[in-house]
């Protein structure tokens, strides 16, 4: 701007600054010069550059920090990957293992099935071919049984079998006892339990009375006797020998069939059943006639 021109001056020959740098003051009240203000300036330029250096340090700084994550995170990343290779190796693995095991199971279910129908059919063309030789009164006699089955022996079915095998299988020479063991058999009360051979030398003394671990109680005659009878809730024990014990086996293992038959546990067809019957009776003739299975088989 101006401020007027000063009587004698020309305006040609005078001109204001429009931007003047300010006066600095000195300490007393003065003014400094402008070599004060040119030092302020370079102040704030050192000042500015410091701080350039420090954010360029600290950037510098960050991003190596974040170099480093980086690489640790690609290192991390490597590992899992390794891991589920490895997972997934040990995955293919198992299904190799369960796809040879299903196919293994199959075939061995598919043999058994393959040698049971082959069974099958061997025991129905058996069951065909058995038919023929079947005794038609003795079958006719089962059916009238199994109508209305039951343990009296009234019936001619039970009749025949206690006259033709059960009486003959149980008849000892102590006639008495054979009585009461049959009694016993008959109610289901009678026990055959092992005598342990260390036990032997020290029974007690109505086992002796009762013909001892080394006369059979039943036929009267000396043999190791290692198996004793209890009949029904009696105190005594009777030593008998194996051959004595085949023979009462047979005949309880034919009342536990028909007593099974009696209570419907048996699911077989009526020829099944009287096959079964049949091969019971062939045991107590069997052991009547002195044949048994030892201990040793």
């Amino acid at each position: 701007l101006w401020s007027g021109v000063p009587p004698g001056s020309s305006a040609g020959n005078m001109l204001v600054d429009l931007d003047p740098e300010p006066e600095s003051r000195v300490e007393g009240g003065g003014q400094a010069g402008p070599t004060s203000g040119r030092g302020h300036g370079q102040l704030s330029r050192l000042r500015s550059s410091s701080l350039e250096i420090k954010e360029k340090e600290i950037r510098e700084k960050g991003s190596e920090i974040l170099r480093e994550q980086l690489d640790a995170a690609k290192k991390e990343l490597k590992l899992k990957d390794k891991e589920c290779e490895r997972l997934s190796q040990v995955r293919n693995q198992l299904e190799q293992e369960l796809e040879e095991l299903t196919a293994s199971l199959f075939e061995e279910a598919h043999k058994m099935v393959r040698e049971a129908n082959v069974k099958q059919a061997a025991a129905e063309k058996q069951l065909k071919e058995a038919q023929g030789k079947m005794d038609s009164v003795l079958f006719a006699e089962f059916l009238m049984w199994k109508e209305h089955p039951s343990l009296d022996r009234s019936s001619a079915f039970l009749s025949r079998i206690y006259s033709e095998d059960i009486g003959p299988c149980l008849s000892f020479t102590r006639s008495e006892l054979s009585q009461l063991v049959q009694s016993a058999v008959e109610k289901n009360s009678l026990t055959i339990e092992p005598v342990a051979m260390s036990a032997l030398p020290m029974v007690k003394a109505s086992a002796i009375e009762c013909g001892g671990p080394k006369k059979c109680a039943l036929s009267g005659m000396s043999r190791l006797c290692r198996h004793r009878i209890k009949l029904g809730d009696k105190g005594s024990y009777y030593y008998i020998s194996p051959s004595s014990r085949a023979r009462i086996t047979a005949v309880c293992n034919f009342f536990t069939y028909i007593r099974y038959i009696q209570q419907g546990l048996v699911r077989h067809d009526a020829e099944q059943m009287f096959w079964e019957v049949m091969r019971l009776r062939r045991e107590m003739t069997v052991a009547k006639l002195g044949f048994y299975l030892t201990d040793q088989g």
